[in-house]
């Protein structure tokens, strides 16, 4: 009976010596580092920004040359809440970040899933975990420390990018202790698994005046309206409206005194709102360059829809309107250019602004004109009231016109760029 006892018990300690080396095997630690972020976001989507960001990085506390060990990137706590101006949809955030391996050892590259629960107005951002996979080829102490970051926003018209980076130096982040032989080490990155982001950057584009014989001409006798000619004109837009806009703009100009004012109309919208647009929500201007004898630029603006547009009605800008007053006298052409587009989501919200550069266009309009007191090129022009809610018909083709979707993809990208790009701090204090 007692070797029975005595082989019993040995059963039972060697049963608790394996389940003690079972728990003593390396298991994986995480790390939190909180540190600062500048992000700069997609074309059209303001100024670079800065917030505050806790980052956890998991990993082994402990591991052996030429292992291949699971490394994961959690955002604790985001930079920003989400804007007040709309949610954001349910799987359409991705994010990818690299971690700077210590001892030489390079970037690892992590990405998480697009996967994410709708995030309303004003709501925490929330990011899936970024993971990757690490060969560890040197022994030693290898440090993890989060570093540059990028957060994809996809919707049905593309995918946009905010790009975001430290601000100084990053402190934190989980350590490994590599034992074994050492080898000159090498990283690998992970792999993607949401899907493939694409870049957000701007694409520039000069603007052209083109020919002073393609536009409309007058400004001598008795005449006072001064109908221009529709021209084609192209506005590159960044990354904000991938392929850009192309749109006939036309320049009509009216004899007031010594000064004329500036009707600038675009073509009707051709497709259809992907989302319901509220009333105030889209607010266009336009740079009219001026050539030949004067020069300089004048501003037109139009004032924003009247009416809410609901989802896949036609959208439409306003005509815009301003004043010139010529600054030199002979024949002045006037062209279209930069194309602008304030976008308001929610009353009271902080428009949004959307610019769309003419990297192709032609002199709509030639004016014989006669300088005045005080006249100049470079006026901004006044903002003159229209009595029409849309667009005039300018003879576009099919293809013609301000593209509806075009418009309200640049406005949900800003959003989408913005929106995990850090709303100003300014505005955040104004929410809570």
């Amino acid at each position: 009976m007692k070797n029975r006892r005595r082989v019993s018990a040995a059963l039972v300690a060697l049963l608790l010596g394996g389940a003690g080396l079972a728990i003593t095997a390396p298991t994986a630690q995480a790390a939190e580092a909180t540190f600062k972020v500048k992000c700069v976001p997609p074309a059209g989507g303001g100024s670079p920004v800065e917030g505050e960001t806790t980052a956890k990085v998991t990993a082994p506390a402990t591991a052996k040359v030429g292992d291949e060990v699971d490394v994961s990137w959690e955002t604790v706590k985001p930079a920003s809440n989400n804007t007040d101006l709309m949610d954001i949809p349910a799987d359409s955030v991705q994010p990818t970040g690299w971690i700077t391996v210590g001892g030489g050892g390079g970037e690892l590259k992590v990405v998480g899933e697009k996967k994410n629960p709708p995030i309303p107005k004003k709501a925490p951002m929330q990011m899936s975990t970024m993971k990757g996979k690490l060969k560890l080829t040197k022994a030693g102490r290898i440090s993890l420390t989060p570093g540059k970051y990028d957060v994809a926003v996809t919707f049905p018209f593309g995918t946009f990018v905010t790009k975001c980076a430290p601000v100084g130096e990053v402190k934190g982040g989980a350590v490994i202790d590599v034992s074994g032989g050492s080898s000159g080490g090498t990283t690998t990155g992970g792999t993607t698994t949401g899907g493939t982001t694409t870049g957000g950057t701007t694409t520039g584009g000069s603007t052209t005046g083109g020919s002073t014989a393609s536009g409309g001409s007058g400004g001598g006798g008795g005449q006072t309206d001064f109908p221009g000619k529709a021209v084609q004109v192209t506005f590159d837009c960044g990354a904000v409206v991938p392929g850009g806009i192309k749109t006939p703009v036309t320049i009509n100009a009216k004899k007031n005194g010594g000064s004329y004012d500036l009707t600038v109309k675009t073509a009707k919208g051709a497709m259809a709102a992907p989302m319901a647009l509220p009333a105030g929500a889209l607010k266009p201007s336009m740079v009219v360059k001026l050539g030949g004898a004067d020069s300089g630029t004048v501003k037109v603006s139009g004032p924003a829809n009247a009416e809410p547009i609901p989802d896949k009605a036609p959208v439409s800008l306003s005509d815009m309107t301003g004043t010139y007053k010529p600054g030199t006298s002979g024949k002045v052409t006037l062209s279209p250019d930069q194309l602008t587009i304030d976008v308001t989501m929610a009353p009271g919200s902080t428009p949004i602004n959307v610019p769309c550069k003419a990297t192709s266009s032609g002199v709509s309009l030639e004016l014989d004109t006669t300088a005045q007191p005080g006249g100049s090129g470079s006026s901004t022009g006044t903002t003159g009231s229209t009595t029409s809610g849309g667009l005039a018909e300018t003879g576009a083709e099919d293809e013609g016109g301000i593209k509806a979707l075009a418009l309200v993809a640049g406005t949900v990208i800003l959003l989408g760029g913005a929106v995990f790009t850090f709303t100003p701090w300014r505005r955040l204090r104004g929410t809570r």
